[in-house]
């Protein structure tokens, strides 16, 4: 296989798209290899790089099935259960903490 093709950010001709613009025309790169490379130069560090897709190869979103929403409603649930505690916290545990913010910095007792 070939160098990819680069071009430049914002430079890129029509019929390429990143995951992010193919996901918001309802499509998915559907199993195709990365077909170029957008490079965006940084000063201090290497190139900024965004993989593109062939808009035409592109297959549409797989729909949202009942089993699969299960799926992800369970898992987002996980994410809200104090491992620490086992409480479920109100809200998605920072991955940073790994516990409930109440399990991270428990209040010291105060003595009178």
């Amino acid at each position: 296989m070939g160098a990819l093709p680069v071009y430049r950010w914002r430079l890129a001709p029509d019929g390429y798209a990143t995951r992010r613009q193919l996901r918001a025309n309802g499509l998915r790169p559907g199993g195709q290899p990365v077909a170029a490379e957008l490079q965006r130069p940084r000063r201090r560090r290497g190139p900024l790089v965004a993989y593109l897709y062939r808009v035409d190869l592109a297959k549409p979103v797989l729909p949202m099935t009942p089993a699969r929403q299960a799926a992800l409603a369970k898992a987002n649930r996980a994410r809200r259960i104090c491992p620490q505690c086992h409480t479920d916290a109100g809200y998605v545990i920072p991955a940073a903490l790994g516990t409930c913010v109440p399990c991270a910095y428990p209040t010291p007792p105060t003595h009178p």
